[in-house]
């Protein structure tokens, strides 16, 4: 028995990349172009990739690539993994989150010393940025004498 195929829409693209960009990269939801153009960017990935003959899943997997490129390497999620390794033992760690969105703006120089890209986690730099933002963080939180009785 064939199952029925259902093509993916706009909604379950935009759903997908908000909810990621609610995890990874706060500054991003509202951007409502940005969202916009990627969500269109994907279903016309899937779109042609399926006229090409491709099945579902492997019209999805088109799609995710147009839908994630350039969002995979999080400076967010890089910030809140210093805080929980580096500083669980001055912060709680359900204070990283909100830490991390605060001090995002502040470490915005040291990120762009880097090329950032999909990949830069797994590269010999990566180390190099995140001992480089550990420090700038642990400079962020003494200015503010952050520790555990000041959150």
């Amino acid at each position: 028995m064939k199952t029925k195929y259902y093509p993916l829409d706009l909604s379950y693209f935009r759903l997908l990349l908000l909810d990621f960009l609610r995890e990874s990269h706060p500054e991003l939801p509202d951007d409502s172009q940005f969202v916009n153009a990627r969500v269109e960017a994907a279903l016309d990935a899937y779109s042609q990739s399926v006229q090409g003959g491709s099945n579902a899943l492997e019209a999805e997997h088109s799609a995710n690539e147009v839908l994630f490129a350039g969002l995979h390497f999080s400076k967010y999620d890089t910030l809140k993994n210093i805080l929980w390794n580096e500083f669980f033992d001055q912060l709680p760690e359900e204070d990283a989150p909100e830490l991390a969105k605060r001090f995002l703006p502040e470490c915005e120089s040291v990120f762009a010393k880097y090329r950032l890209s999909d990949d830069f986690a797994y590269s010999p730099e990566y180390e190099l940025l995140y001992t480089e933002l550990t420090g700038t963080v642990a400079i962020i939180m003494k200015n503010e004498e952050l520790g555990m009785k000041n959150l």
